[in-house]
């Protein structure tokens, strides 16, 4: 694993088909820096506003939309049509490959969020953080060995 870690944010219904084990690929029209190993924290965005558990990436895949649909559109939880509409005007597609997905025991809400991290403010797409400096880090990994 490298030495950080990724916060991404997440909509409500593709965080739950992720932790249902039905949704194992994340779409992003922006590449994260990302190996097979690291970890990413699930944001869920609003109406949640919660941090609701991870998951370790597999690997990451780039290429031209209609081939990355090829290669993971019955993974990523959505339609054909939307799948296009959303790398609509993108030379590349990336998608994030799932592995061990899984729910914190008791989500994090944001208020708690923001009293854990003074200036914790929830990511438009995804911002990094380093391995090891964070409580939010600490409590993703304990769930995940629980």
């Amino acid at each position: 694993m490298n030495n950080h870690a990724l916060l991404i944010s997440i909509r409500p219904k593709f965080a739950e088909l992720i932790f249902a084990k039905t949704k194992t690929v994340e779409l992003r029209r922006v590449c994260p820096k990302l190996s097979a190993g690291d970890l990413a924290l699930v944001y869920v965005s609003s109406p949640s506003k919660q941090l609701q558990g991870a998951f370790e990436v597999k690997k990451v895949i780039s290429a031209a939309p209609s081939t990355l649909w090829n290669m993971v559109g019955s993974k990523s939880g959505i339609t054909q049509k939307e799948f296009l509409d959303y790398f609509k005007g993108k030379n590349k597609a990336h998608a994030i490959v799932i592995s061990n997905a899984w729910k914190l025991p008791v989500p994090i809400n944001l208020a708690d969020l923001r009293r854990r991290k003074e200036g914790f403010r929830p990511p438009q797409s995804f911002h990094y953080i380093r391995r090891g400096q964070s409580s939010l880090l600490a409590s993703a990994i304990v769930s995940q060995n629980n």
